[in-house]
């Protein structure tokens, strides 16, 4: 078997109880766009390599493919919760958990995945901020989420995963507007872009301020951006640019250790 590389965070790293992995698009059976560890469900990938790629990140923590939680992902601000019961992924960007051995994650190519954990309290999440989610609130909501399950936001640390940087994310006025409307102090996060008519996003320190927001002042980015790096990420960004039919998808879990 291919051995499965995954990138990880300095700052959760050292979390007694805690395993997480960003993983990248190395390491799976996918072929094609898809090459190699795409794990959407909702792409036109065959659906028994999905289902592959997926046991073999479950197997990279040393649990079963039936521990791995993942929500159906709408760029909303919903954050639900994963017990051991489980029917089925429930519509929500977040999903935070206080159960040993399950692993939580959340899908992107391009969006910010965020990996949120307290370690004292045993709680921890998976988050999918897109520019919707996090404009919308819902890194709030997974930090809100956790609260309920006894975590408080000055023990959690966070990381933001691989995502589209700040040099790849061009985006037109009405984008800018968006972010003004909702606080005028969300200038700092854009710069002038090729054209008048365009901006530089930046993605990454957008989400970190998002946290900062929600009392969670011990994050970082762990860098590299999936538009810019196509032999370890997928994007949808550097998909629409070359006109392909669909990308895949890359996975970002967390797992309280049993």
């Amino acid at each position: 078997m291919t051995a499965t590389p995954a990138l990880r965070s300095l700052l959760l790293e050292g979390l007694p109880g805690i395993r997480h992995a960003f993983f990248t698009r190395k390491g799976g059976v996918s072929k094609g766009l898809y090459e190699s560890l795409n794990v959407g469900r909702g792409s036109g990938d065959q659906a028994e390599t999905v289902e592959e790629n997926r046991r073999r990140i479950t197997a990279w923590f040393g649990a079963e493919p039936t521990a791995l939680r993942t929500v159906y992902q709408t760029h909303s601000a919903i954050a639900q919760v994963a017990g051991v019961a489980w029917t089925g992924p429930p519509e929500g960007d977040a999903l935070v958990t206080a159960t040993p051995g399950l692993v939580c994650g959340a899908m992107s190519a391009d969006c910010a995945p965020v990996l949120i954990a307290d370690p004292a309290a045993r709680v921890v999440a998976s988050v999918h901020a897109g520019w919707r989610g996090a404009l919308g609130g819902v890194v709030a909501s997974a930090v809100a989420t956790m609260q309920t399950l006894g975590a408080r936001p000055e023990r959690m640390v966070a990381a933001v995963g691989p995502c589209i940087g700040p040099e790849s994310y061009e985006v037109g006025l009405d984008f800018l507007e968006r972010f003004l409307a909702a606080e005028p102090a969300n200038a700092r996060f854009f710069r002038p872009g090729a054209h008048d008519d365009k901006r530089l996003f930046d993605l990454p320190a957008y989400v970190l301020r998002r946290l900062t927001e929600a009392g969670v002042n011990e994050a970082e980015w762990i860098g590299r951006d999936t538009c810019a790096d196509e032999a370890w990420f997928f994007s949808n960004r550097r998909a629409v640019l070359r006109g392909e039919p669909d990308y895949g998808r890359l996975l970002s879990t967390i797992m309280l250790t049993p």
